[in-house]
């Protein structure tokens, strides 16, 4: 069976997490990607976190499915091919500053005026345009200008980070998004592709919700509530017995009332104040108080099987251990046995969405650096004598 992105070529010269996260996705829905990086080093990720014989194995799930060339984009050698390969493809990934594929001579006008039909996904720090687009940006200063770090936290303590790279993932899925989007523009339009600008600042507070129409409006600055979600009630985590903590999404109406029934508070349940959630807002304290007075004296498994028993949306917080225990996550395909290139086996995220007539796969594992060089350049014109003196110059 066909997937979705069959026959849909992408060169991916991004680095690190927002733009091979989006190729990522890519690929394993059908994508023919091939991954540009540099020669000797390769893609920095190879070396972030836990390292397997000097390999990270966050590699192994962020780019499998892919195909790796080593290039050297600094030479002109490198650039010639990287026109020769656009001339092929659909789409092309980069996230480097904002002007550096210009001074190659690989800018958005040239790459479009060899190929007409290309989609091009640029993520960078502050966009394209605008005052701050020179500037270099990672995703924990986009966190925290696009409102999120502002958030995160206990009140009157430092602004903590969420503990991944979330800035450079949210880019990620705009960017696939836009990838999508133009793709089927160029179908309905006569072929022709377009420049997708994806700023991670901007990717993060497009998640901010209500944000700035209450700023607007009000002019309230929310600040960071802790386990709380400030004006919505009750939502919290509350300690049980045993000192583990159990996540209570008591927010609807209906909900509400099974919960205090629950915790045998049927005051609170018959009282119209709080029948809807802008009146259990002004009381949120006296809620939190008397579910957390019920918590405090079960454990946390008798007080999730209550929960779930009486349909209160619960839950723990999981760690990876839980993760990678947990049989729903099994019966759901999320944890997915492969192995590392010595056969050390190794368990990798499962893929998501789930599509139900095209389901995305997992056909080959991440590559080792460079594995595909001599193939892919030999489909551009590049034949064996000059792959061997420039691999001896260190332009692949």
């Amino acid at each position: 069976m066909k997937k979705p992105l069959d026959g849909v070529r992408v060169l991916e010269m991004g680095q690190l997490i927002a733009g091979p996260f989006a190729g990522k996705m890519l690929a394993e829905f059908g994508a023919h990607v091939i991954k540009i990086e540099p020669p000797v080093t390769g893609d920095p990720l190879r070396k972030w976190r836990l390292l397997h014989e000097g390999t990270s194995v966050w590699w192994a799930a962020q780019s499998r499915n892919k195909e790796s060339v080593t290039l050297d984009l600094r030479s002109p050698e490198g650039q010639d091919v990287i026109r020769r390969l656009v001339a092929q493809s659909d789409v092309l990934i980069e996230n480097f500053r904002p002007g550096t594929l210009e001074a190659w001579g690989l800018g958005w006008d040239a790459l479009h005026a060899l190929n007409p039909g290309l989609i091009m996904l640029r993520v960078s720090g502050y966009g394209q345009t605008g005052p701050y687009r020179d500037r270099p940006g990672f995703g924990v200063v986009a966190e925290a200008m696009g409102g999120l770090r502002h958030l995160s936290g206990e009140p009157g303590r430092t602004p903590v980070r969420v503990g991944i790279s979330i800035g450079d993932s949210l880019s990620a899925l705009h960017g696939v998004i836009g990838i999508l989007l133009a793709l089927r523009h160029r179908d309905q339009n006569g072929g022709d592709g377009q420049m997708i600008d994806v700023a991670l600042y901007e990717s993060v507070f497009n998640m901010m919700e209500s944000l700035l129409p209450e700023f607007s409006t009000f002019g309230v600055v929310r600040q960071a509530a802790g386990s709380s979600l400030p004006g919505i009630a009750p939502t919290n985590a509350y300690k049980c017995r045993d000192g583990k903590y159990a996540l209570i999404a008591g927010n609807g109406d209906s909900i509400f009332r099974r919960l205090m029934e629950l915790i045998e508070r049927p005051d609170l349940a018959a009282d119209p104040v709080l029948a809807q959630n802008d009146g259990r807002v002004k009381n949120v304290e006296r809620l939190d108080a008397a579910i957390g007075e019920w918590t405090s004296m079960h454990s946390l498994d008798e007080v999730l099987a209550a929960l779930n028993e009486a349909r209160i949306p619960a839950g723990k917080i999981y760690d990876i251990a839980d993760i990678a225990g947990d049989p729903h996550y099994h019966a759901r395909d999320m944890i997915l046995d492969s192995e590392l290139p010595d056969g050390t086996p190794v368990k990798l995220p499962g893929i998501v969405p789930k599509l139900s007539e095209t389901p995305g796969t997992v056909e080959r594992r991440a590559p080792e650096l460079g594995q595909h060089t001599d193939e892919i350049l030999a489909t551009v014109g590049i034949d064996t004598p000059t792959r061997d003196a420039w691999r001896e110059r260190g332009i692949i």
